[in-house]
């Protein structure tokens, strides 16, 4: 009997889930999983919530919420539709949770004492009419790499690389159409540079990946730079440092911490089941492969920025370094990223209203039907549409 691990993409608390959603990461993973158990071994498969980063603040305000009670409300909704699609997780938890909190400070602290996170400064988008900073997911304009229009601050959409809101041409606001302005704050940053080669080196021993994963994750290594792990922000979780740990306007950003998860959540399996060490199995035993599923926007922080944590953690990049208190952890066995599934040949969107529910569909028609109809026509290597008729027909 061998340990598997398996890791599914956690979903942002911000809505119910749609079908769009769970074709990239949720029945793949289940069918993949119930597939390693009934060949006899150990699995071990983890996800939960992504309760952080100030999408949650604006979508709370919003909602006169704070970010707490709209993340409480998402986690209930999301478990119940992931649970009713019959997503067999040993371990289905969030990033809210003090055990998360305390893993993430952790993997903080070593990849600080290593050298791979420093001190700098960024500029940082401030609203003009609030004075506030505004998220970087909340800034658009056209990228300055592939010039697509809609670019995100944080990620263009169109060429999948990762940006910053300065350097976006013509940026505004999302949220009131305003031009922000920049202003230089002091953050913390990861030294993906110094972690690079070490990276890059680990995916070319990859093998079996899907043709268009491991290419993009290549193409990631053309030019990497360091990358703020920090925000001005009040929700997130505090940066384990003299003199920042208690300042209410400063977090570690939600990329960071999110991704840390997948240890974290494992960590607590263990300790539920009694036995506080048992998840070191599946994270330090070199010989035990980890598979993460997900959909394609998410690669990069999969296929660099997750790996490159651990590296820094395990004192593996350019600068040396030792191990911290949990163990060489395990880099990903594979990245399985599934494309998009649209929708009658349109994107996915809730808030345009193309949109399928999972407890919508659920209701009318039986789970077994739904599971199989995206096994059969979900995106594994290209795009794939849904359709009423061909989901009928199936």
């Amino acid at each position: 009997m061998s340990h598997v691990l398996v890791n599914v993409a956690w979903p942002y608390a911000n809505g119910p889930r749609h079908i769009g959603h769970v074709a990239g990461f949720g029945v793949p993973s289940d069918v993949y999983a119930r597939y390693e158990r009934m060949k006899g071994n150990d699995v071990l498969m983890v996800s939960g919530t992504d309760e952080h980063g100030t999408p949650i603040l604006v979508e709370a305000e919003k909602e006169g919420l704070t970010a707490q009670e709209l993340a409480n409300r998402y986690n209930r909704v999301i478990a119940k539709d992931l649970c009713d699609l019959g997503l067999s997780y040993d371990l289905f938890t969030r990033t809210t949770t003090g055990n998360h909190e305390h893993v993430v400070q952790e993997m903080f602290k070593q990849c600080l004492e290593n050298g791979y996170i420093y001190k700098g400064t960024q500029q940082v988008a401030i609203s003009p009419s609030t004075g506030r900073t505004l998220p970087d997911r909340y800034i658009e304009g056209e990228c300055p790499i592939c010039h697509a229009e809609g670019a995100r601050g944080d990620q263009c959409d169109a060429c999948g690389n990762e940006l910053d809101p300065d350097e976006l041409i013509n940026p505004v606001s999302k949220i009131n159409g305003e031009t922000p302005r920049f202003e230089q704050t002091e953050h913390y940053f990861l030294d993906l540079p110094a972690l690079a080669e070490a990276n890059k080196a680990w995916l070319e021993t990859r093998k079996g990946w899907r043709t268009n994963v491991i290419n993009f994750s290549l193409g990631l290594f053309k030019e990497v730079k360091p990358r703020a792990i920090t925000r001005d922000i009040d929700w997130g979780i505090p940066v384990p440092v003299k003199g920042w740990i208690d300042n209410p306007n400063k977090k570690l950003y939600v990329w960071f911490d999110a991704v840390i998860g997948y240890l974290s959540a494992s960590i607590e399996w263990a300790r539920r089941q009694g036995d506080p060490e048992k998840w070191r199995e599946w994270w330090n035993d070199p010989k035990c492969p980890a598979y993460y599923f997900m959909g394609k926007d998410n690669i990069t922080f999969h296929s660099q920025i997750w790996p490159s944590e651990m590296l820094a953690y395990n004192g593996k990049g350019s600068r040396g370094g030792e191990t911290g208190p949990m163990g060489p952890l395990n880099l990903p066995e594979q990245v399985v990223a599934s494309e998009f599934m649209t929708m009658e040949g349109k994107k996915f969107s809730s808030s345009r209203g193309i949109v399928i529910y999972v407890k919508d569909i659920l209701a009318r028609y039986p789970v077994d039907a739904v599971r199989y109809y995206i096994s059969v026509a979900g995106p594994e290597s290209s795009d794939s549409d849904f359709t009423w008729a061909e989901f009928v027909r199936h």
